[in-house]
């Protein structure tokens, strides 16, 4: 196999945007002998890969039944994969009201027949204020958001608008109403406390947002982090259309393994983050992740897989990475010494703030921000540069000088002992590091270095 992916990269560079007809001819031939090669290994991936829809997370009913019984939902974002099929699950445990805000854009996803369905936009403040105000909600779960890491690169202030301050207009308004309690989804990229990517440095964003609310006292908040859903999946929906129409198929690199889990898990896990209402307390932003995801899926496999499945002769092409897909992450995020035991949409610093979960099946570490002015002045600059246009590069670099002072704002917060060991792990890589990796190891360093300082001075007084 490493051989005609070898001969694959030599074919055709990567980084081309239009290949002429001779370059797509060899590819078609050198991916139906890959196709060859690995048939059974990739059928089997394929098959793992869709049966992970079946998958659920055991719930202490009894608990959520108390929690959910008569109270009134609301889910932003209900018409979606992952919305409707919670307001489902939620419809098992018999809320008074059930009731979905979304922009009405979804399609393809069933409505349950006991739930309302509203429109809004989560960014419009003064419609959500207003809606939030006359529903009164006991419980929100916030789900609306841009998902698509490639599509934010291009959709940027959409992006930015809709997953940063759509979760403050949702957060303000639920506040203000006196909501019982929000629960809002992020993504396990976030784990990565600093990210060039707009998709991942808007979750980022909106995970501090969430704290600022929790830490003020203003609302209880908890959070949730999903990877890859499989019922929704944006990379088998593209295999899929490029194999049915024999188009190039283009992977970014055949070493891609990516964590995955189904729509019903996510719905769940979302259903337990209520449960920590006691947990969700001011200064404590409570986050939970699967714990057990299973072996990670490899995106080479999966393609032949559904090549095979199709009887497709779409050729497949190394494109190299684009825009909104890092291709190394920073070498410090996990801790040999944590990785195993814990969820891996957990980071070093994560772990070190893991506290008990009533559910095995998920793991809960407590988010902490520590204060960083810069911070509130440049997430105000971002607001308003989103109000006064939609110029992507001017919204991107406002988002990236947020996003460098929150990784401040997190490194000021985690244990000594975990910036040590992540700046020698990352250490190790110094000579592969890109520029921005350096900069987080150098961050990580001062943090490390004035925490030290900081242990060193209490213990002498």
């Amino acid at each position: 196999m490493e051989a005609i992916i070898n001969e694959m990269r030599a074919a055709v560079a990567p980084g081309q945007q239009d290949l002429d007809a001779a370059a797509v001819s060899r590819l078609r031939e050198l991916t139906a002998r890959l196709v060859a090669v690995r048939r059974e290994e990739a059928r089997t991936e394929y098959e793992r890969f869709l049966s992970v829809i079946k998958r659920e997370l055991c719930l202490p009913r009894d608990r959520l039944a108390e929690r959910l019984d008569g109270a009134v939902v609301l889910v932003t974002g209900g018409t979606g994969c992952v919305g409707s099929t919670l307001i489902t699950q939620l419809a098992a445990f018999r809320p008074a009201r059930i009731v979905s805000v979304t922009r009405g854009v979804t399609r393809g996803w069933p409505r349950h027949p006991g739930a309302e369905y509203l429109y809004a936009d989560v960014r419009d403040q003064a419609r959500m204020e207003a809606l939030i105000g006359e529903i009164r909600p006991d419980l929100i779960f916030h789900v609306a958001s841009q998902r698509d890491p490639g599509q934010a690169e291009t959709q940027v202030h959409h992006t930015v608008t809709t997953n940063v301050l759509g979760t403050r207009s949702v957060l303000g308004a639920a506040a203000a109403a006196g909501t019982g309690q929000v629960v809002c989804a992020s993504t396990g990229k976030a784990l990565r406390p600093f990210s060039p990517d707009v998709y991942t440095a808007s979750k980022r964003v909106a995970e501090w947002v969430a704290f600022g609310f929790a830490a003020s006292g203003a609302l209880p908040v908890s959070a949730v982090r999903f990877t890859h859903v499989v019922d929704n999946s944006i990379i088998h929906q593209r295999l899929q259309d490029w194999a049915a129409s024999s188009a190039v198929i283009r992977l970014h690199s055949p070493q891609i393994a990516f964590y995955v889990q189904s729509a019903v898990e996510s719905a769940q896990l979302l259903m337990l983050a209520a449960l920590d209402k006691g947990r969700a307390r001011p200064g404590r932003l409570p986050i939970r992740a699967i714990a057990d995801l299973g072996w990670p899926v490899s995106l080479l496999d999966l393609t032949l897989g559904v090549l095979a499945a199709r009887d497709s002769g779409a050729p497949v092409y190394l494109s190299g990475y684009d825009p909104g897909y890092e291709e190394v992450p920073f070498p410090g995020l996990y801790d040999p010494a944590t990785a195993g035991d814990l969820s891996p949409l957990l980071n070093a610093f994560e772990a070190a703030a893991a506290v008990p979960s009533e559910c095995p099946m998920t793991n809960v570490f407590e988010a902490e921000f520590a204060a960083e002015p810069r911070a509130a002045g440049l997430s105000a600059e971002l607001a308003a540069i989103c109000g006064e246009t939609d110029d992507p590069q001017r919204i991107r670099a406002a988002l990236r000088e947020l996003s460098w002072a929150l990784l401040d704002a997190t490194l000021a917060a985690a244990p000594p002992e975990a910036l040590t060991r992540a700046a020698r792990i990352a250490s190790r890589h110094v000579a592969t590091l890109t520029a921005d990796h350096c900069q987080i190891l150098r961050t990580i360093q001062k943090w490390g270095s004035e925490s030290s300082n900081l242990a060193i001075g209490e213990a002498g007084r």
